[in-house]
């Protein structure tokens, strides 16, 4: 978001002639494909009037917004009406670099070095993977952010007591609820959490985008979710409100105790580098819930050992943690012992390929454990996919995620 805002401020001249060729590139492939007047001025009315609202949308956003909805409208005009014209002309240089390569090198002439068929081909080809490409990020944006899937983990503990074998757990992360305008949307969401009776529900973070208001219309919808022995939550990076200008440091500190509040009315017990006991005939499991821990310039307000204070070493441990790379930087090389730490944060970009032997995503070359579940020196982390959506206000090939463990 704020890396095209600096483009379009710092470089619109540069922009501009990058936006122009694209749309030379793709005016000549309509030319071949139709000669019809209507369709073809249609093309470019179309094209100034999306330029138009995107260009205002990226000179007008600020810090000062409390809304994410100007980012949204922002980042869905690229995705489902730049970015795919990109695909388009990579088809049509194909073309144009086999004539060009041909007559340099003097095999031929340029008038003799011209395929219109193959140029045909390539314009229908190239417009034809734009259309889809279009046509999977606006489904992204009507339905995909709806498409709430159940993934069943099933999860192995070496020192589990008897009287938590078959214990169901489910966790969601980042519900980001204010990149939703209708909470009745979620609904069937917070049914499936509900359907799959659960002992105990696990909140990893990011219940909101900015500030703690986007969450209050939701509190009931949240208040619905049904758990046995409770439901525990942790903060992530966006609940802080460190992406938004405040008036002061106690309005700051403000919106987030307000935050906490919200959370609690919806049921919700708030861990903040701290432990709470399930307790079964005796036998007890820890849940761990630490602060937000990422690498710079993420917070890494998370204190592990707070949350350990008098945690037996040799207890079933359970930690939420938003941010995966906590794992890899502090949980799994702790002599806490932590069996299993629960995370979200990456949404797995809302992107990708999310088969059961094929998985790939873009966020996977900041994240190398994005999604699912992965085992490190005897410890084990799970990467939620995440519950909402943040800037683009869909999702395409990775669903939203509702997970459900039970222990053994």
């Amino acid at each position: 978001m704020l890396f095209l805002h600096l483009i379009m401020q710092r470089n619109f001249l540069i922009v501009a002639a990058i936006f122009l060729f694209l749309e030379v590139y793709i005016y000549q492939a309509i030319k071949t494909l139709t000669d019809n007047f209507w369709i073809r001025t249609g093309y470019w009315v179309v094209s100034l009037i999306i330029y138009g609202i995107f260009a205002y949308e990226v000179t007008h956003i600020n810090r000062a917004d409390r809304s994410t909805t100007r980012a949204q409208i922002m980042i869905s005009l690229f995705l489902v009406f730049i970015l795919p014209k990109i695909f388009i002309v990579l088809f049509l240089l194909i073309d144009d670099i086999v004539r060009t390569g041909g007559y340099l090198i003097g095999l031929a002439k340029p008038t003799e070095n011209f395929f219109p068929e193959r140029r045909k081909f390539l314009s229908l080809a190239g417009l034809g993977l734009g259309g889809v490409l279009s046509a999977l990020f606006i489904d992204g944006i009507t339905f995909g952010k709806y498409r709430h899937k159940v993934r069943r983990v099933r999860m192995n503990f070496t020192n589990l007591p008897k009287s938590f074998k078959g214990y169901k757990i489910v966790q969601i992360s980042d519900v980001h609820s204010g990149s939703f305008s209708d909470p009745s949307k979620l609904e069937h969401a917070i049914n499936l959490i509900n359907e799959q009776n659960p002992d105990l529900v696990l909140f990893t973070g990011d219940m909101v985008n900015n500030v703690a208001d986007e969450f209050k219309p939701f509190i009931p919808l949240f208040s619905k979710i049904k758990a046995k022995d409770g439901k525990f939550t942790v903060l992530g990076n966006h609940d802080y409100g460190d992406y938004v200008d405040w008036e002061s440091a106690s309005a700051k500190k403000q919106n987030l105790e307000t935050l906490i509040d919200y959370e609690r009315q919806a049921g919700f017990d708030m861990l903040r580098n701290e432990h709470r006991i399930i307790e079964k005939n005796g036998e007890k499991l820890y849940i761990l819930g630490v602060e937000n821990w990422g690498l710079k310039p993420f917070p890494q307000f998370g204190r592990l050992d707070d949350a350990l204070k008098d945690v037996p070493e040799s207890a079933p441990k359970i930690l939420m943690s938003h941010d995966p790379t906590h794992f890899d930087y502090v949980v799994k090389k702790h002599p806490g012992n932590i069996h299993l730490t629960l995370s979200g944060h990456t949404h797995g970009m809302q992107f990708g390929l999310d088969l059961k032997n094929i998985k790939w995503s873009p966020v996977q070359y900041r994240y190398p454990k994005w999604a699912d579940l992965y085992e490190s020196e005897g410890k084990m982390l799970y990467v939620n996919r995440g519950f909402g959506v943040l800037g683009y206000p869909g999702r395409v090939g990775v669903l939203p995620e509702i997970t459900l463990f039970e222990l053994s």
